[in-house]
């Protein structure tokens, strides 16, 4: 009987018969992925591309924006744990069906750790034993310390990237593609946009303006670094005012990578964000996902 060929040998075949696919498809390499990690988002990207008939290979485009938005969720939750509205988790279940990921790390979610704490009190000392122990596991999660350091470096390049195409637009203005501007900029640094789109209904913790519950809300992360959240009637609209927003940043005389706290499903966490110079009034908005695993943090900058 033959030996069952795994994923990434099937993979690795398809881009040998399709080397104009090879180099197209690994610029989408984030570059903290791990092999492992991107062998199995990279097999995300390809076996859903038949659904987005709009993508062309080396063409930007919204549809190839929301397949690579696609791919971050559905490797976040497989190897992070990250946890997202059901509508979501639904959807790339279904497209990540087929993929199989030997030796996942197995994850607690933060619904899991609250339904072990609820059975804990109930099922008497033990229990709450258990309860207690999954709550500093909980404690634990968050960005390393040493990743503002580690991601410095790249946004020091991509702050003078996009104070040029800023001057060569005539300056931060309403009119500019702000997407357009942001994504063309983090590419030529050999990056890539991440974005996470969530109806505005499904958001906790809205500012307290956001009176309204239609629309969509949209989170845009370069790598595991937060950059800029934009509210809009669809994704189209929120990714723009997200960029915007992001672009703010850049308006300062530099750009700094910190870690700071913000919401995450109702709870406090620790954040890698990017800021510009300026001080700042109000908290920052609810995070719409989490790219980081318990204890060990990121794994380094390559």
């Amino acid at each position: 009987m033959a030996e069952e060929r795994s994923g990434e040998d099937i993979v690795s075949e398809y881009l040998g018969q399709n080397p104009h696919l090879a180099q197209w498809v690994e610029s989408f390499r984030g570059y903290c992925e791990t092999n492992k990690q991107w062998f199995a988002r990279r097999e995300f990207v390809l076996r859903n591309m038949e659904a987005f008939p709009t993508i062309e290979p080396g063409m930007p485009g919204s549809c190839l924006d929301r397949l690579l938005s696609l791919s971050m969720v559905w490797a976040n939750n497989v190897f992070l744990g990250c946890r997202y509205p059901d509508a979501v988790m639904v959807k790339i279940k279904e497209m990540g069906e087929g993929i199989v990921v030997e030796d996942a790390p197995v994850r607690t979610t933060r619904d899991e750790i609250l339904a072990k704490g609820k059975r804990g009190t109930s099922a008497g000392a033990d229990g709450e034993g258990c309860a207690k122990k999954a709550k500093v596991g909980c404690q634990k999660q968050g960005p390393s310390p040493q990743a503002p350091a580690q991601h410095q470096p790249f946004f020091n390049r991509l702050y003078k990237a996009v104070a040029w195409k800023l001057v060569s637009a005539g300056g931060f203005g309403p009119n500019l593609d702000h997407y357009e501007i942001l994504q063309s900029c983090v590419e030529s640094c050999k990056q890539n946009l991440g974005c996470v789109f969530v109806p505005l209904k499904d958001i906790p913790d809205l500012p307290a303006s956001r009176s309204q519950k239609e629309g969509q809300v949209c989170e845009l992360r370069c790598g595991t670094v937060y950059l800029g959240t934009g509210y809009g009637r669809d994704e189209a609209a929120a990714r723009a005012m997200a960029s915007k927003e992001a672009l703010k940043a850049f308006q300062g005389r530099k750009v700094t990578v910190k870690i700071c706290r913000r919401r995450y499903n109702g709870t406090d966490v620790e954040d890698v964000m990017l800021l510009d110079d300026q001080p700042r009034s109000q908290g920052f908005p609810p995070a719409l996902s989490y790219p980081f695993q318990a204890d060990s943090g990121e794994d380094g900058a390559s």
